[in-house]
C-alpha cells in the first residue's frame, strides 16, 4: 500500500471522512439532547481545532519552512518550538477536532467511527512517511524531538 503514501492531502482526507461520517449518521437514530449544549459543544471543538490548525501554519510560516503534507522531503528546518511541543502532528490534531465537532453537530454516536478512521489512515498513510523523511533531513536532532514529544497527544 505505499502507492497511497503521501498522495492525498490530510484536508481533504477529513472530507472524505465527514462526508462517510454523515452518510453513516442517516442511516442511525441520532442522540437527543439540548440544542444549546450541543452547539456549544460544536463551537468549542471548532475552535480547538482551529487554534491546532493555525498554531501549526504559523509556526511553519515564522520557520519559513513548507506546510505542504504531501512534500516533507523539503523541509527546510525542523520546528519543535510553540505548538509543537505538545504535538508533533497540531494540524492533524486540529483536523480531529474538527471530525469531532463535526459528529457532535451529527448528534450521531456512529459517526464517531470516522475519527479512528482518520486517525488510522492518517498515521499510516501520511504521518509515517513524513516521519522517515524527516528522519532523513534532520537524522538525532529529528529523532530526539520524536522521543519528547507525542505523535497525536
Amino acid at each position: 500500500m505505499p502507492n497511497l503514501e503521501l498522495k492525498i492531502p490530510p484536508p481533504l482526507v477529513a472530507i472524505l471522512v465527514g462526508s462517510a461520517m454523515w452518510g453513516v449518521s442517516l442511516m442511525a437514530p441520532g442522540i437527543e439532547g439540548p440544542a444549546a449544549l450541543r452547539t456549544a459543544m460544536v463551537v468549542a471543538l471548532v475552535l480547538i481545532g482551529a487554534g491546532f490548525e493555525l498554531s501549526g501554519i504559523l509556526a511553519f510560516r515564522r520557520a519559513k519552512t513548507t506546510v505542504n503534507p504531501l512534500r516533507p522531503d523539503t523541509s527546510s528546518r525542523l520546528v519543535s518550538s510553540g505548538v509543537y511541543r505538545l504535538t508533533r502532528n497540531p494540524m492533524y490534531v486540529g483536523l480531529v477536532f474538527m471530525l469531532l465537532a463535526w459528529a457532535t453537530y451529527l448528534s450521531s454516536v456512529w459517526a464517531l467511527l470516522g475519527l479512528p478512521v482518520f486517525v488510522l489512515y492518517l498515521t499510516r498513510f501520511q504521518i509515517k512517511p513524513e516521519e522517515r523523511a524527516l528522519a532523513t533531513l534532520f537524522g538525532s536532532q529529528y529523532v530526539d524531538y520524536q522521543t519528547r514529544v507525542k505523535r497525536w497527544l
